[in-house]
Order: structure tokens, then sequence, then C-alpha cells
């Protein structure tokens, strides 16, 4: 028989399952005369920050939601003040990057691994953990906050298996902590994982790419870049908009980009008609790599192949707009197409959105396009900081199932560029197999009928500042701890003309 907060074949988990769903409104049951379940009314109220927090992580674990697209609109929804808007944040992408470390603390303090704590109470355990550990939130109210939560989402038994798991959690600082789960860390490695909270193989990706640049002494810095909240971070569609000093400072990299200074993006979108739109600096930097690598000639055709949700496209779009260029998108998941028709919708041109699959361009649009933007299905490793639920969706098995589709897009795109044309291939992730390991399959596989162009050249042409870049100059890979950016490779590709 499962105990309290455990998850047995008839658990607290399944039992919300058939009744709708976790009980979060429904009043506790205890135990009346007679041993019969009486109806009490719950004498607290979850405060409203800690349940948005708490409803977006059960969303990315239960239905593997993307906690930087529901966040905002739980926020709304619920319309929660400035500051509680902020502590939801903090709540949630705090508990989502250090999920790994505190379930090490969570089964110490449990006296049992995680795997037998049920899902729905290991949530209440790990936003607890991280205001015990983490933030200035007082004891007493992160713990009893958390114990209402587990009230409200599982059985009776669960909150005093919340309560005393939480109390043992902080009767000990953090500092103690750490020192207690890396004493059973084995290698620097793993070690490395369990302080920063990153999965042991995601640690060995990151340092071989870091090696590539001879960087290697970098990686704890960029573990740490990982956990550090990232800035609003905006652009301004060439042509169509301008970013004022009132909005904030601009870019040190991106001639198009801006920090935002303060208030809503959204809402400074949705006023802008979306000429101002959120976009971190290297998605900027990794189009303008295309469009600015040389002067555009009026009536080239442009392709963004997969160019969900369409961030790249507009930015491309107004670029192609300035120069007399055209574009065409494809987005072949339709759902993501109809994001990247929303995206365009901000640059008064005709940009047909295909929906079409990537790998058969090149057969049925051969030598047809004067640039490319390949901004490839990846991991997503180099965005942790942005979307930190990632880290613990991914993979290895992950990363040679979308090497496949790389390579065969790659392969496709430059079939469909027209000799003289340019491809830039761009990954949001620095592992090296999806990276520098595709494009030198490319190489190998077209020979001498493509040639590298100076990716690096480029990007230092169009910088503000002058970019930090090292190893291959065919080749720019963008970091969080270095650059502030999301950790973007763009590689520049020319078909040469026979």
């Amino acid at each position: 028989m499962s105990g309290a907060g455990e998850r047995g074949p008839h658990g607290d988990r399944d039992r919300a399952a058939r009744s709708g769903g976790p009980r979060q409104d429904r009043p506790t049951r205890t135990s009346g005369p007679g041993g019969r379940a009486s109806a009490a009314p719950t004498n607290h109220i979850v405060q409203p920050a800690r349940r948005v927090a708490y409803e977006v992580i059960a969303a990315v674990r239960e239905d593997d939601a993307y906690a930087n697209l529901l966040l905002p609109t739980r926020i709304q929804r619920a319309a929660l003040s400035t500051a509680d808007a902020a502590l939801a944040t903090e709540l949630t992408y705090g508990t989502l990057r250090m999920q790994g470390f505190y379930d090490r603390v969570i089964a110490e303090a449990a006296g049992r691994p995680v795997t037998a704590i049920d899902p729905a109470i290991l949530d209440v355990l790990r936003l607890g953990a991280h205001q015990l550990l983490a933030t200035r939130v007082a004891t007493h109210a992160a713990v009893n906050e958390s114990v209402e939560l587990a009230r409200q989402v599982g059985s009776r038994s669960a909150t005093g298996f919340t309560n005393g798991v939480l109390r043992a959690i902080a009767r000990v600082s953090a500092d103690e902590w750490r020192e207690r789960i890396l004493a059973d860390a084995g290698s620097p490695d793993e070690s490395l994982a369990t302080l920063y909270s990153h999965p042991v193989w995601v640690v060995r990706a990151f340092r071989q790419a870091l090696r590539q640049e001879g960087r290697e002494n970098e990686l704890e810095e960029l573990l740490a870049a990982d956990n550090a909240a990232p800035r609003v971070n905006m652009v301004a569609l060439p042509g169509l908009a301008e970013a004022t000093a009132e909005l904030g400072d601009a870019d040190l990299y991106s001639p198009t980009g801006f920090v935002l200074a303060g208030g809503d993006p959204h809402h400074l979108m949705k006023q802008s008609e979306g000429r101002l739109r959120v976009q971190d600096e290297g998605s900027q930097l990794a189009a303008l790599a295309l469009s600015r690598a040389r002067p555009i000639v009026e009536g080239e055709r442009w392709l963004d192949l997969c160019a969900g949700p369409g961030g790249k496209a507009a930015l491309l779009a107004a670029e192609a707009l300035n120069g007399g260029a055209s574009l065409v998108a494809n987005e072949v998941v339709p759902a993501r197409a109809q994001l990247v028709r929303a995206a365009l919708a901000a640059v008064p041109a005709d940009v047909p959105v295909w929906e079409m699959d990537g790998t058969w361009v090149g057969e049925d649009q051969p030598e047809v396009f004067d640039r490319i933007l390949l901004d490839a299905p990846c991991t997503g490793l180099g965005a942790l900081r942005r979307r930190p639920e990632a880290r613990w969706r991914k993979l290895p098995k992950d990363v040679a199932e979308l090497s496949d589709l790389q390579s065969a897009l790659i392969h496709a795109a430059l079939g469909a560029l027209k000799p003289g044309g340019i491809l830039a291939y761009v990954t949001c992730s620095p592992h090296i197999a999806e990276t520098r390991g595709i494009v030198a399959t490319a190489r190998k596989a077209w020979g001498d009928k493509i040639e590298p162009l100076d990716t690096a050249a480029v990007l230092q042409s169009l910088s503000v500042e002058p970019l930090d870049l090292a190893g291959d100059p065919g080749s720019v890979q963008l970091w969080p701890h270095r650059h502030g950016t999301d950790a973007m490779f763009i590689t520049l590709l020319q078909r040469r003309v026979d």
C-alpha cells in the first residue's frame, strides 16, 4: 500500500484524473462520525502568484507545455499585479531551472526516490524547495502555502508528508544542502551537473563545444548563465519601426535590437502592430547575417525554410522589402504556419507561407532561391535560460534523430539555391552533432560545389560592438555567458557558380 504522497496503482493522481483533474476548487474531505467523509471548507487560499506558478509547472509536466508561452497567459487570466506577476515568474522559472538539484534535496529529505512521490505533490515540493533555498520568502509562508497546495491537489495524507519534507529541507541551509548533494557526485561533470541543475550529457556536450574554441575553462560560466533570468530583448523591424531611447538601451551587437527598459512587451507589440516584437539578439544576428552578407540585388528571391514561429521570417521580410527582394516562408506544421502568418502581418508585403516538407524543397524548387535561411529544428539547448524545461525533456537519442533531419534539410536547401546563392544554416544549439558536424557532412557531400563564407567577418561587419568570437571563422557560435544571447550557431555557405 502506498504511503503519504506516494504513487500507487490507484493513487491520488489517478483519482484526480478520473474526477476531472486536480481538486483545486473542491472542499477538503475529512472523516465524520462513523468514519464517513464529510465536507469541510479549506481555511486558507493559496496566494495567486504561487497558484499560477504551480499550474504552469504542472502543465509543463503533464502536457509538455512551454512555460514561456503559458505563463504570460496564466498571469493575464489571474489579473496579477506587477509584483505578483514578478513573483510568479521567479517561482516558475526558478523551480524549472533547478529541478534536478531540488529533486536530489527532496529525495534525501523524504527518505525515498522522487519516482515514489505522486507527481502533483512532487511539483508542490519542488516549488516549496525553491522558495526555501533560493528566495527570501519566509519559511512559514513557503511551508504553509505548500501544504495548502498539497491539500488541494492531493490526498489528506499528502499534506502531512509535504509539511514534513519541507520542514526537513528548511532545517538545513542552502550551502549545506549543496555540500551534501555534491558529496554523492562522482566525476567533475557530474558535480557541475548537480550544482547547476543540468543533465550530465548536456554538461558534456557544452564542454565539447567550448573545447572546439579553446575555451573549455568557461564551462561553469555557461552553466551559471543558463540559470540566470534573461533580459527582455526586442527587435524594431527595419524600415517599419524605430527603437527610441525611451524604450530601452540599444543592443550591443544587433543594429535592429534593444533591451526593453520596462513595461509589458506584449502591450508594446500590440501597440506597434507587431513591428516592435520580442526577439533574442542572437536570433536577429542569425537573420541579418543572411540578409546583409552582401548587398541585395533587386528581384532576389529568398526562402525561410523552417519559419515557425515567424520571428526571423518577419525580420527577413522587412529586410527584403527594403532591398527590393521577395520572401517565401515555409513551415510544415499547420499550427506553426499560422503563427508565421501572424508574425508576417506586420510587414506590408505579400509573403506566401507554404506548408511543405522542407526535405523536398531541393527537388520541388531546384536552383530557385538567391538566399535561404535554414533555422533547423534542434534540441534547443542554446535557449535553456528562456525555456528551462527543455533540459529535462531532451535525451541523447534526440540528437541523433534531429541530426538525420538536419542533414536532410541542409541537403535540400543547397539543392534549392541558385548558383551563387547563399545559405545560412542556423541552430539554437551548440551541440557539435547539430552544428559543425552537420556542416562538415554537407561540405563533404557537395564537395567543391559549395564554399564556406567568412561568417565571422559578416557578423563583425554588421555588429554594433566587436564580437568576441573564437574558432573557425566559417562558423560563429554565440554564447549566453559571453554575448548575452542565446547560444545560436550560424554558418554561411555559398553555392559556387559553374
